[in-house]
């Protein structure tokens, strides 16, 4: 950031994605239009039980982020962080926190957490996106459940993360 205040337009996208959908994926891309730069940061959050452990999902993230990356011409940075969100937005100069909203009910969680980030640097500001219609349904927590019930997850997810869900998921 500028003395001005003025920032180039990084954008950071958080979240835990365990795995990354085909929604967080439509996500990125919407947001990589928006900004000069777009930082996706993967959360350690140890509490949600992850699938993947962090380096794996950063791979897998990095991975599908080089595509989108490559087709709207935004650069792309993944990076894990284990920090509160406004310190690691300040820490990459962010100006902006992208969110993702696919119901009401995500909309009453994100707006809490926009307004208690607000308090703790009213520099960045909370951008929400709404899901596409194809993907408001999709959620990382339904992916793993079907996919350990032996259902098909070919649809939410892209290939290289279909192939590492399968593959962890038969090693048990």
């Amino acid at each position: 950031m500028s003395e001005s205040g003025d920032c180039s337009r990084v954008a950071l996208y958080p979240g835990t994605f365990d795995p990354i959908t085909n929604g967080h994926i439509d996500i990125i891309g919407r947001a990589a239009r928006l900004a000069d730069r777009l930082v996706v940061g993967v959360a350690m959050n140890i509490g949600k039980a992850p699938l993947f452990p962090l380096e794996e999902r950063v791979e897998l993230v990095q991975a599908e982020c080089d595509i989108v990356s490559a087709k709207i011409g935004t650069p792309i940075e993944v990076r894990p962080f284990d920090t509160l969100l406004m310190s690691f937005a300040q820490s990459i100069g962010a100006c902006m926190v992208v969110r993702g909203l696919r119901a009401v009910t995500d909309f009453d969680y994100e707006f809490a957490m926009a307004g208690m980030n607000a308090r703790l640097d009213s520099k960045v500001e909370t951008v929400f996106l709404m899901a596409s219609e194809r993907h408001q349904f999709i959620n990382s927590r339904f992916v793993k459940e079907i996919a350990v019930l032996g259902g098909d997850i070919s649809s939410f997810v892209p290939r290289l993360t279909l192939e590492r869900t399968l593959t962890r998921l038969q090693r048990g």
